[in-house]
């Protein structure tokens, strides 16, 4: 029995336990990718910036042109409800993700479906990512390359995401701890399977362009620190030789928020450790959402 099992869940206009939750193996999320989702979490058992992540649902699903027949106002109270329900598990895990998703439905078409709609909770696997703060993690270029904004815009949060499963078979291929970096088309620097890139050089922050990205709530949160500390940023074309100079290499991520970065295809980032920006960022990060975000992470992950 996995633990989620008995989670309440929203399922199509019903709230029912995680296990309940069937998709039809004709539904088009399934067949074809054709679904759009977002993953927001909370911080003290309340949802973080839930408003941003909806937002960027609710423009995923126009670029889709799917209709999930909810208003954003009513997905915001249902997301609510969701966590609230589920409200007697915190103590155990410490924080949730909030996972709405919606797929256009069950049918051979793209008209008159009607669509599939969910909205899970689960706890932050803080067991994946709490060493990152301590050792960093370690990046790998994939020789993938993140979609074309003429195939599919990456700035649309969706499941057709091939190219992300051959990078991280490809990293890997590398080490079970490496995490894969893809580049575009024109050979910068774009995103990670999930997460967005930073640099830190000569004390000033850089990240993509959100050209040929996902517009990472993570990310936003961050340049928002950055600009309320007065600190330099810019969002810049990034290339492999830019990430293997920096001072500093971080990505930013729903759920860590901050992954400190130590090596990238097997050059060390700095002293390999992560460097006082990522530290400052960490601890700015921490004190906007009341939670020792590093702490929790080690604490439930039962590394203290």
């Amino acid at each position: 029995m996995s633990e989620v099992d008995n989670f309440a869940t929203y399922f199509n206009g019903d709230w029912v336990e995680y296990k309940d939750v069937k998709i039809s193996p004709e539904d088009r999320g399934f067949v074809l990718g054709d679904v759009v989702f977002d993953i927001a979490r909370t911080f003290g058992g309340k949802p973080f910036v839930l408003g941003r992540h909806l937002d960027r649902l609710y423009r995923s699903l126009k670029y889709m042109r799917i209709d999930p027949r909810i208003q954003i106002g009513e997905m915001k109270t249902l997301c609510e409800t969701a966590v609230s329900l589920n409200g007697h598990h915190l103590e155990k895990y410490g924080d949730f993700t909030i996972h709405p998703f919606i797929t256009r439905g069950v049918g051979l078409g793209v008209d008159d479906l009607e669509p599939t709609v969910c909205i899970s909770i689960k706890p932050v696997n803080f067991v994946s990512f709490y060493k990152f703060y301590e050792e960093g993690a370690q990046g790998v270029i994939s020789r993938v390359r993140s979609y074309s904004t003429e195939t599919m815009d990456p700035k649309v949060k969706h499941h057709s995401r091939g190219n992300f499963v051959l990078a991280e078979l490809e990293a890997n291929d590398r080490s079970k701890d490496c995490l894969p970096i893809l580049l575009d088309v024109d050979g910068n620097v774009s995103e990670g399977i999930g997460y967005n890139v930073f640099i830190v050089k000569d004390g000033a922050l850089k990240t993509p362009r959100d050209k040929n990205i996902l517009q990472g709530i993570a990310r936003s949160v961050i340049l928002d620190l950055a600009e309320k500390a007065q600190l330099s940023y810019d969002e810049c074309d990034i290339q492999p030789y830019d990430l293997y100079t920096a001072d500093e290499v971080f990505f930013t991520r729903t759920s860590p928020r901050i992954i400190p970065v130590s090596s990238i295809d097997g050059r060390q980032i700095g002293n390999g450790k992560p460097g006082l920006m990522t530290k400052r960022l960490l601890s700015m990060h921490s004190e906007l959402v009341d939670v020792d975000i590093v702490g929790q992470a080690k604490y439930h992950a039962g590394s203290v």
